[in-house]
């Protein structure tokens, strides 16, 4: 992504600054997943370390810092997130030791999804030294609910005695997964979702095909839609969506099956859109996520009781802060799709 950034989010840059004449020391972002978080507090990041930042707070894109910053290599700047994400070279000094034996290492084992306390202690020595320039030296970390607890705990401890001239900028899909102590040491600002009307423009314009499907099925989120689309494919969605409108014991079985190797969080938060439709189906007659199963969620409406859905909706908010860490994932699919079974019947 250049300088710019995504329409939706032109008046919370210009509120952002307004906070640069007395900058926090950290500043949490906040809002749903895929709306450009991350891609909004690097850009920010590089406002805050250009030497000739333009008059709208964007970076130069031509000084020396700008240059260091794309090619992940400023002095000043680090950048802390899970393994999982990290598909580009560290910057310099982020990471030491031979390169070739940290690959090996790595095709071992599968990326780690949580921020360890070894990368929150990797910056004692980054804060401990002084400025490249005498400027600022800025941490960006998300996202925030990938911390573990030690990790946690590790960076509570430097933001409460935070070290001069640095700037923590998180990003976090939910808050409430956060230490309610790490909140209170940062100054949260809302990232808000795109309209609709607002998310779909942007992706016709990027040529996304079927935008709108996409669009709903992500819940309004357009970097969300757009990567769906990219991948071209429904299938696993689609598998779990045909279980959901025509449930039976064998095809919760069966689903569970094909689905064990599909992301748990990616399910259960179709299932929970699913959920929502059918529930605002019932009561209101209106559809959200899946236009596309109208019919199938008009029929379920008719028969399924509101106790029961609205005990299948807590099972699957339940679920949701399970399901990065299952003991078994087939098994935690079929409980899922069986309870579900169950509530239609």
């Amino acid at each position: 992504m250049s300088n710019s950034i995504y329409p939706w989010q032109e008046s919370s840059w210009q509120q952002l600054q307004l906070l640069r004449q007395r900058m926090p020391h950290a500043i949490l972002f906040h809002g749903a997943a895929g709306i450009g978080k991350s891609d909004f507090i690097e850009r920010f990041a590089q406002g805050l370390l250009c030497e000739a930042v333009l008059p709208t707070g964007h970076a130069c894109g031509q000084c020396a810092s700008c240059g260091w910053f794309t090619q992940h290599n400023h002095p000043d700047y680090r950048r802390v997130r899970p393994e999982a994400l990290e598909d580009e070279p560290p910057a310099d000094g982020e990471e030491g030791g031979d390169a070739e034996a940290k690959k090996t290492a790595k095709s071992t084992k599968a990326p780690s999804n949580e921020i360890k306390i070894e990368q929150i202690r990797n910056l004692a020595d980054f804060m401990n030294i002084s400025t490249h320039r005498q400027g600022l030296r800025v941490v960006v970390l998300y996202p925030a609910e990938a911390l573990n607890m030690p990790a946690s705990n590790a960076l509570l401890k430097t933001l409460e005695e935070p070290p001069p001239g640095t700037v923590f900028l998180l990003a976090s899909n939910s808050l409430d997964r956060l230490l309610p102590t790490i909140l209170s040491r940062c100054r949260k600002f809302a990232l808000p979702m795109p309209s609709h009307a607002e998310a779909l423009a942007w992706l016709k314009a990027q040529g996304v095909a079927d935008a709108d499907s996409w669009l709903r099925e992500q819940g309004g989120a357009p970097l969300a839609a757009m990567a769906q689309a990219e991948t071209g494919n429904r299938d696993d969605m689609d598998a779990l969506l045909q279980l959901l409108a025509h449930p039976s014991i064998e095809g919760a079985l069966k689903t569970a099956e094909k689905l064990q190797k599909v992301p748990l969080s990616a399910q259960v938060s179709w299932m929970q859109r699913w959920l929502y439709d059918l529930f605002s189906y019932k009561l209101a007659g209106s559809v959200r996520y899946y236009p596309r199963y109208q019919r199938e969620l008009a029929s379920l409406a008719d028969k399924i009781h509101i106790s029961r859905l609205l005990a299948a909706i807590k099972s699957g908010n339940e679920r949701r802060a399970t399901a990065d860490h299952p003991l078994s994932p087939k098994l935690f699919i079929e409980d899922m799709l069986l309870d579900y079974t169950a509530c239609c019947a």
